[in-house]
């Protein structure tokens, strides 16, 4: 099976991941500090994706249940 993400994705976000353990690393616009293992873990993966570096896309947002239940009755209510 081949790899999900490249070699290159990876270091890219070990070396943001270096930068979160300094105290070093900055969220984009606001410039605060980012603390979180996951932020920076997908500021990594958003780097390694504007470069062209082998990616999954993002995953998409999903509807929460209430919504889809919702979404499903107004369609039964339609017919």
């Amino acid at each position: 099976m081949a790899r999900k993400y490249s070699r290159k994705a990876s270091s890219d976000v070990e070396r943001v991941m270096k930068k979160r353990k300094a105290g070093t690393l900055r969220s984009g616009r606001s410039k605060k500090k980012v603390t979180s293992r996951k932020q920076a873990i997908a500021i990594g993966l958003s780097e390694a994706r504007a470069k062209g570096r082998k990616v999954p896309k993002k995953a998409s947002k999903k509807k929460t249940a209430k919504k889809r239940k919702a979404a499903k009755n107004k369609t039964a209510r339609k017919r």
